[in-house]
């Protein structure tokens, strides 16, 4: 037992354990294809500070890291997303694609939304939107002019699915968070330092009734997005974050196989893939034309490196975020050493396609 009084009252918060693992490590600055990064932020909430800085910058960040086109999910509607248009995709079309949004608020208030939602898509096409991004505001958060919940299946939403499907353009989705955002938060969850951070993520308590409080479960999230893939086999559809479920990868292989009209992007989900390398290794060899590459840092240069040493070389234990307290849990993550023909598929070729680039 510990004498020592500083060891002895250490707490939590201040544990900063030095690894004591001695492995190579491998500084890869630039990836071994030009990349396509699908899911990206420019937009004032999520987009660092983008929205104030000279737009040659951005590019320049770019070129740094290898990267030739990004898509910016944060068009929104109507006038703001001619503006983000204006700002990033008319004066260069071929770097940055500017996707649509929805008007989840309006839900509330309009019986017909799906039919108004479908009609503003319509719209954001004419103004030249590239896609279409539902945020998790589907499912969880917005309502109907009843007061309930809107499933990720309701068929009113069908007229916006085909829409997007007979315009050609790809709907990017976000549904759920990590599968322990809907458990207690108890010393049982491993996301307990995040979610202490963030109450605002955490998805508890489980509702009792369509129209009562609290929240849809995980699984009943992904079955709701597995019927609508389903019903529209037409539309284009990108799951995110691994299709929303990075920790079951046998449940996205599964969604995958049922519908060649779904991808998965890789954003913000290296954490749980790197922890899980021989599966994650697994699925890229099994499903490398249906996963696209994207970070959800805003082009952010360390971040964009750590991504690629995690796809291209066979690094062992290291840090996946530049914080002291890894954000989404304490583990490091281990690289996948994937071949070059898939490393060229999934960032850019799988891209490319779906958007409709050429080469």
């Amino acid at each position: 037992m510990s004498t020592d009084p500083a060891t002895d009252d250490l707490r939590l918060s201040e544990f900063r354990p030095r690894r004591a693992l001695r492995v190579p490590a491998t500084a890869v600055e630039r990836p071994a294809w030009p990349v396509v990064s699908s899911h990206e932020h420019l937009g004032p909430v999520f987009g660092r500070d983008w929205a104030q800085r000279p737009v040659a910058e951005l590019l320049s960040a770019m070129d740094e890291v290898g990267i030739e086109t990004i898509v910016d999910l944060d068009g929104g509607q109507g006038t703001a997303l001619s503006r983000q248009i204006e700002r990033y995709q008319t004066p260069h079309p071929t770097r940055v694609l500017v996707f649509a949004g929805l008007d989840y608020v309006s839900w509330a208030t309009d019986p017909a939304f799906g039919e108004r939602e479908a009609a503003a898509l319509r719209d954001s096409a004419r103004r030249g939107a590239r896609g279409l991004k539902v945020w998790k505001h589907l499912g969880l958060m917005a309502r109907d002019p009843a007061g309930r919940l809107v499933s990720v299946d309701d068929d009113r939403l069908d007229p916006l699915w085909r829409a997007a499907g007979e315009l050609g353009l790809p709907v990017i989705i976000h549904i759920a968070d990590p599968i322990a955002f809907f458990d207690p938060l108890d010393a049982a969850n491993e996301r307990w330092e995040e979610l202490r951070a963030h109450p605002d993520w955490h998805f508890w308590p489980p509702r009792e009734s369509l129209d009562g409080p609290g929240y849809p479960g995980f699984d009943e999230l992904l079955g709701g997005l597995d019927r609508v893939l389903g019903r529209h086999p037409a539309t284009t559809f990108v799951g995110c974050h691994v299709g929303c479920a990075a920790e079951d990868l046998t449940l996205v292989s599964a969604m995958l196989e049922r519908h060649p009209n779904y991808h998965v992007d890789i954003a913000a989900r290296i954490s749980e893939l790197g922890r899980q390398p021989y599966s994650t290794r697994r699925f890229f060899l099994r499903w490398r034309d249906r996963i696209l590459f994207g970070t959800d840092s805003a082009v952010d240069i360390d971040t964009c490196r750590t991504y690629y040493r995690f796809l291209e070389t066979f690094d062992e234990s290291f840090d996946y975020g530049p914080e002291a307290v890894p954000i989404q849990g304490r583990w490091q993550i281990h690289g996948l050493g994937l071949p070059t023909d898939i490393l060229r598929a999934v960032y850019a070729d799988n891209a490319r396609r779906i958007l409709g680039l050429m080469p």
